[in-house]
């Protein structure tokens, strides 16, 4: 059976399914989710991540982080960790980058969370004479100090969907019309997670809710408070969440969130006042939302893509000049990504960050 095929018997048999639900099993089903069969990265792929755009994002990330575990007297040993690894493009230019801290290396033991058997072979290439661990999820990180980098990882986590209606909320489902799938409004209710939100809505907004990133958020957040580290969490998104941001991608181009499931890569903008409600009810310090070009061009991204370019002529130059612009330009990724730093209450946000 194909997976629209399992979908569809699901709902004639149980009703509609939440937006979670649907992402879940597009996602992450064992034999048709979309990161289990396969490498969704680059030209070949369905999208581009910042890493596989130039070696500076993850070069910068990596010193950014050095710099805060420097700061925090070089503990060790520290798990440096990444969720969402892609490739292991972003981890390798880190690594190099990092090369020449003092220690830095030595202190490091190195974990990954990946869902993904396809991407997991690839960052165990990428990543060659590197001893890595794998993990299926933060809870298994071990309890010591713990220097992350999130990119692009929060966004492919499942959303639950609700229109306001008076003092309730309707959920948006995904059942049948005509054996096809269609989405849906349930039955309108009070929704405690979203009590906070009908001070800055009104009737028939959309607003997004992400069930798994307090959760994940906090056990990050948990492990700095107790153990050190820092934390760096960079995605597409803003502060509050408000209008529908589901997306599908398939091969660099929109495709309809329900046409191809388990075919396309679903998305939805991170909002990052729920990270950092969950940060602080884990004892951690946050660092202000920062846009990922003002991040960038603090750690030195130009001056590190004008040392490029004095080795560089044709097309290898042109391509740099791009990744840049595209990296940090307000109208390319400049200001639709931000940033956020997550360390130890009481001490300094990692480098490029302002408390």
């Amino acid at each position: 059976m194909s997976l629209i095929e399992i979908l569809a018997a699901r709902i004639r048999e149980t009703g509609p399914m939440t937006v979670a639900d649907y992402m879940s099993e597009c996602l992450l089903h064992p034999e048709h989710g979309y990161y289990t069969t396969r490498d969704p990265l680059g030209a070949a792929g369905d999208f581009t991540t910042a890493p596989e755009i130039s070696q500076m994002f993850g070069e910068l990330l990596g010193l950014s982080l050095a710099q805060a575990w420097l700061d925090q007297g070089q503990p060790a040993p520290f798990s440096l960790a990444e969720l969402g690894p892609g490739r292991g493009t972003l981890m390798a230019d880190l690594l190099r980058a990092t090369n020449a801290v003092p220690g830095f290396h030595n202190a490091a033991e190195i974990h990954l969370i990946e869902a993904s058997p396809a991407l997991r072979a690839a960052q165990e290439k990428a990543l060659a004479g590197f001893d890595v661990h794998w993990h299926a999820g933060v809870e298994a990180l071990p309890d010591q100090p713990l220097f992350l980098v999130a990119n692009e990882f929060f966004d492919a986590l499942p959303i639950r969907q609700f229109r306001r209606a008076g003092d309730g909320w309707q959920e948006k489902l995904v059942g049948l019309e005509g054996g096809a799938l269609a989405f849906g409004l349930g039955t309108a209710a009070p929704q405690t997670a979203l009590a906070h939100r009908l001070e800055d809505t009104q009737d028939g907004d959309l607003v997004e809710l992400c069930g798994a990133a307090g959760p994940v958020t906090g056990q990050i957040a948990a492990r700095i408070t107790a153990h050190g580290g820092a934390a760096l969490i960079v995605d597409y998104g803003d502060w509050r969440s408000l209008g529908d941001t589901l997306q599908a991608l398939r091969s660099h181009k929109r495709a309809e969130v329900l046409d191809a499931p388990g075919n396309a890569d679903l998305t939805a903008h991170v909002d990052f006042e729920a990270l950092t409600l969950a940060a602080k009810s884990a004892g951690c310090a946050f660092a202000r939302l920062c846009p990922q070009g003002v991040f960038l061009e603090r750690l030195g991204i130009t001056q590190r893509a004008q040392a490029l370019a004095s080795k560089l002529d044709g097309d290898p130059l042109t391509q740099l000049i791009a990744a840049h612009r595209r990296l940090t330009h307000p109208e390319e990724m400049g200001n639709l990504f931000k940033v956020l730093g997550l360390y130890p209450a009481g001490g300094t946000p990692p480098p490029g960050l302002d408390a």
